[in-house]
């Protein structure tokens, strides 16, 4: 059941068993459980788990010694709506970044580039209950987005700064998805429309960075190496713009 705003809640939520305090102002989220697992494992000093209810699990540890925390937010936007949330909300969190796969919708992207979410459209209906006399347009935070294109210029690495489409679904007709590349987004995935409408709600701060694991219209796609290799780049990016 979906609860009012208007009342205060106490930590651990329904959807996260860590005690205030115990999740770190700045939060790395990958959709995958396993990755954000294995980001704590490999990325992270000292990282414990804090949270694993319905299997989303949640760390906390360390990076350049500053308290970092990554939590999964599973996929698409109801999921991802309510794990940010909380995290902004009930945990005071200031920043979130997304670091996740996309797929690529521009001609000039190549597997492996790196997109940073400067905007994202999205088709979902998760603004509706702000009713709003218009059409909001959910936006990453600049800082963050400038920080994050500034790393990849001094790293050399592919990489775009634009719009996304955050869809409902996974599986599109191809037509679909060709309407919104002639739009200008760079490339599709199905979570940073929420979070950046999250972040503007709770006036915190939002990024989505996504690696291109497959170009939608020719057919390309990374392999498990390739995508690897390209995930490693996104979090160290991630890494260096909150720590």
């Amino acid at each position: 059941m979906m609860k009012s705003d208007g009342t205060k809640r106490e930590t651990p939520t329904l959807h996260n068993q860590a005690e205030k305090g115990q999740i770190a102002e700045c939060v790395l989220m990958p959709g995958d459980p396993q990755r954000a697992r294995f980001i704590a494992e490999n990325y992270l000093a000292d990282a414990r788990l804090v949270s694993e209810v319905r299997g989303i699990y949640a760390y906390t540890g360390s990076c350049r010694g500053r308290k970092v925390s990554v939590m999964a937010s599973g996929m698409g936007a109801g999921s991802m709506g309510i794990y940010s949330y909380e995290l902004f909300q009930f945990y005071g969190v200031e920043k979130i970044i997304r670091v996740g796969s996309a797929g690529g919708l521009s001609p000039h992207l190549a597997l492996r580039d790196i997109v940073i979410g400067t905007a994202s459209s999205t088709d979902t209906g998760y603004a509706l209950q702000y009713g709003l006399p218009g059409t909001l347009a959910p936006c990453g935070d600049f800082g963050l987005a400038r920080k994050a294109f500034d790393y990849a210029e001094k790293k050399g690495l592919g990489c775009r700064a634009g719009m996304l489409f955050s869809g409902e679904a996974f599986y599109y007709e191809e037509e679909i998805l060709r309407k919104w590349a002639q739009m200008g987004a760079l490339a599709v995935e199905m979570e940073s429309a929420a979070l950046y409408m999250n972040a503007a709600k709770t006036h915190k701060k939002a990024l989505a960075i996504c690696t291109i694991s497959d170009l939608v219209f020719s057919g390309e796609k990374c392999s498990v190496e390739e995508r690897q290799n390209s995930f490693d780049d996104m979090i160290k990016m991630a890494l260096s713009i909150i720590t």
